[in-house]
């Protein structure tokens, strides 16, 4: 209790002091508390009296003094360490945290008036009328400032008429008016003409008009029409050039892959024709055909902003250049025809970069990895990007049951990456994005300290394209994985014995997977501003399917050997959505559901490990430990578990998942958090040494799920997380749930999803 007192009368101390800032203020001098807009009109409705204040309160200038909590803290603390010194521990607080005195006399009340005056007439009310006054509040050193505001009548289109005459321009004007943003009936309002006058441009500029500009448009309107309404006239204006009014052809087209700022020359005696353009590179850097997925406009085509825009992206989306700069050149002005000359600038071909990474796994292993990575960006001068990767890392896992299990992986990764499909068949878009066939390898040493370590090598080959800027699609033709362990410790072997889990044997089973697998991507998450945006990723991988058909693996008790080695088959798919729904301008709401399914047969009565399905952690259900939830309903006996120091990682062959997190920003760098978490993985075929976790009609019954509460602190290179979670129910009736009782905390890198 006097703990309890003696807060409440620090709060009360520092609540006085706060509220005090007006004692330093000199005499005569009012603080600025800030403004009230009043509409006084009857007829205005109060949904649209709302809707103009919140807009017109934004461009009042000054801002009174900030509060928080209804206290002006950062004025506090700029009167209290006011000091004419430039550095020190004062000057820190003064500048960094506090904030100077808004006096009523920087407020320019009749320019304020003015503004508001202006954006209202600008939106439709031509009549409006804007007045100021200050009223001093009963503190005589704070005033604010009442704006009353008669809108008047809004004046809305009565007709929009677009040019009528012949000539190739007026009549593209004409032809963009089926997509207007000016309708009939609408408000009057200044940014939409504008908005208009960029779209008729925009729409010109994929037509052939390259000298035309949205200045060459007038827009002319005639207010005097009874009942408030504007007639609309969208006009060319007569000193419109001749040449903003001419359709531009391509005529010749130029590549410079090898420029530097100091050439001056353009060196045309050096151009090497390629199909429809011509390539100057005296020093044989590239092989022409290298930008044949890059110059999208050809010879005759009609000037298009559209395909020259991607066309620039394309040649930096190739790799090996930094900056791409484009000039044209009116060479026959009677014809109207154009050349296009592309400057290419390269980076540095060859590079080795090492870098030091913090990381964390779906595990709860929280790490660091060196990487050191060789790069040359042009191997067979057809901008093929050649990437050799070495890396270490040490991952400790961070939870209640950590007992020096640590994770060390060293490893090889080379890969090559093609700016084109490579194979029998052609791929041909037009879109900013570069088709690309990748070749990669690896071999990982997976050392789990104590327990066993495990050779690892995988090889793929396929293709990665995106149609648009939402989608992706990457298609794998031989996806190729052979996993065997190195060394086993009798400690781990022990423990299998002593638990007869099947699980932990699984885990060092010799696994070989290969076939295709296929991944679509659709996403607008990049668009910020809007209110919704969605995320979803579908991805289907096959192994052993064709090859086991032809040798009769999927023959009931006959197993199948590849190269002397049993293969894994199965069929398995996974599905993923995210939903974002902007609560207000700082926060949000997130949801994901993930159903994964995988699909056993043949060879196998399991997916291998490697491919199997966890649950768990700070990317999960961020309640239970990482990979500790299930199959199903599925225990370890306690008598069972005696005598080991670890837990099993509890995989399954498929996966349920859902949740939802509130994220409101708190302040500063400082995010919030509060989640629910549900789902559960299972097996698709019963094991009697895991008895309940088969997927089964009763899977519902068996769902985990928590709630708890996080923080996030946006560095914006990174995102460091905090989250605690709470079991509220466990997927087996056995276990007795106490909320609150049992914490996890959770440490993560970025949002969950």
């Amino acid at each position: 209790m006097a703990r309890i007192k003696y807060a409440f009368f620090v709060f009360t101390i520092l609540f006085i002091s706060a509220c005090s800032t007006t004692k330093y203020l000199a005499p005569g001098q009012k603080l600025y508390n800030g403004a009230k807009i009043t509409i006084t009109d009857k007829n205005v409705t109060k949904s649209e009296a709302h809707t103009i204040t919140e807009q017109l309160e934004d461009l009042l200038r000054p801002k009174p003094n900030s509060k928080i909590l209804g206290l002006r803290f950062k004025l506090y603390e700029y009167e209290k360490n006011k000091t004419t010194k430039r550095k020190g521990l004062k000057h820190f607080l003064m500048t960094k945290l506090g904030e100077p005195p808004v006096l009523l006399s920087n407020v320019d009340i009749v320019k304020n008036a003015s503004i508001l005056q202006n954006r209202l007439q600008n939106e439709g009310y031509f009549l409006a009328q804007v007045s100021g006054d200050t009223v001093t509040k009963k503190d005589k050193k704070i005033a604010e400032v009442l704006y009353s505001i008669q809108t008047g009548p809004a004046y809305h289109y009565r007709k929009i008429t677009f040019p009528t005459e012949n000539d190739d321009l007026d009549t593209a004007v004409t032809g963009t008016s089926k997509q207007t943003y000016l309708k009939v009936g609408d408000k009057f309002n200044l940014d939409v003409i504008k908005n208009e006058r960029i779209r008729i441009d925009s729409r010109l500029k994929e037509e052939g008009f390259f000298y035309f500009a949205p200045e060459d448009l007038i827009m002319r309107y005639d207010s005097t029409i009874a009942g408030h309404q504007v007639d609309l006239f969208v006009k060319v204006k007569g000193e419109t050039p001749e040449e903003a009014r001419w359709i531009y052809s391509v005529r010749n087209i130029y590549v410079y892959p090898d420029y530097k700022l100091r050439d001056t020359a353009l060196k045309m005696d050096s151009a090497v024709k390629y199909r429809w353009y011509n390539v100057i590179d005296p020093k044989n850097t590239f092989r022409p055909f290298t930008f044949k997925n890059s110059v999208l406009l050809h010879p005759g085509d009609i000037y298009n902003r559209t395909e020259h825009t991607n066309s620039l992206s394309r040649f930096i989306e190739l790799g090996p250049f930094k900056f791409v700069k484009n000039r044209f050149e009116d060479v026959t002005p009677d014809s109207a025809k154009l050349d296009i000359y592309y400057f290419l600038t390269q980076q540095r071909r060859k590079s080795l970069q090492a870098d030091i990474v913090a990381r964390q796994t779906s595990a709860n292993y929280n790490g660091t990895q060196i990487d050191v990575n060789f790069r040359n960006r042009n191997l067979f001068k057809g901008a093929e990007l050649f990437t050799l990767k070495f890396f270490a890392s040490q991952d400790i896992q961070f939870g209640s049951y950590n007992n020096g299990y640590n994770v060390y992986q060293y490893g090889v990764e080379p890969s090559i990456s093609w700016p084109r499909f490579v194979g029998p068949f052609n791929f041909n878009s037009d879109n900013a994005y570069i088709p690309r066939t990748v070749l990669s390898a690896g071999y990982t040493i997976v050392n789990r300290s104590k327990l066993y370590s495990l050779n690892s090598y995988n090889a793929s080959f396929g293709y990665q394209w995106k149609p648009n800027v939402h989608v992706q699609h990457q298609l794998d033709l031989e996806d190729i994985t052979y996993v065997n362990p190195r060394n086993v410790s009798q400690k781990y072997i022990d423990s299998i014995h002593n638990t007869r889990n099947p699980t932990l044997a699984h885990i060092i089973n010799a696994q070989f997977t290969f076939g295709p697998s296929y991944s679509y991507t659709w996403t607008n998450t990049m668009e910020t501003n809007k209110p919704n945006t969605l995320y979803y990723n579908g991805k289907v991988s096959l192994s052993g399917n064709i090859y086991g058909l032809l040798t009769g693996a999927d023959t009931p008790r006959r197993v199948s050997k590849l190269l002397g080695t049993t293969f894994n088959q199965y069929v398995k798919l996974e599905n993923e959505i995210r939903f974002y729904h902007k609560v207000g301008q700082n926060s949000k709401i997130a949801a994901r559901f993930m159903i994964d399914i995988g699909l056993p047969y043949g060879n196998s009565t399991v997916l291998p490990y490697s491919q199997q399905f966890f649950i768990g952690g700070s990317n999960s259900l961020r309640g239970f430990q990482a990979h500790s939830l299930g199959p199903g309903a599925y225990i370890l006996p306690a008598n069972l578990a005696t005598g080991t120091g670890f837990l099993p990682d509890e995989s399954g062959d498929i996966k349920i998942e859902a949740n939802i997190e509130y994220r409101p920003k708190l302040f500063s760098i400082v995010e919030g958090a509060l989640f629910i978490d549900a789902g559960n993985i299972w097996l698709l075929n019963s094991n009697k040494l895991l008895p309940g976790a088969a997927f089964g009609t009763n899977f519902m019954s068996q769902i985990a799920a928590d709630a708890g509460f996080g923080l996030r602190f946006n560095f914006n290179v990174l995102v460091l997380r905090t989250d605690l979670g709470f079991p509220f129910l466990e997927p087996n009736p056995a276990t007795p749930v106490h909320f609150g009782q049992h914490g996890v905390f959770n440490l993560g890198i970025g949002y969950p999803f």
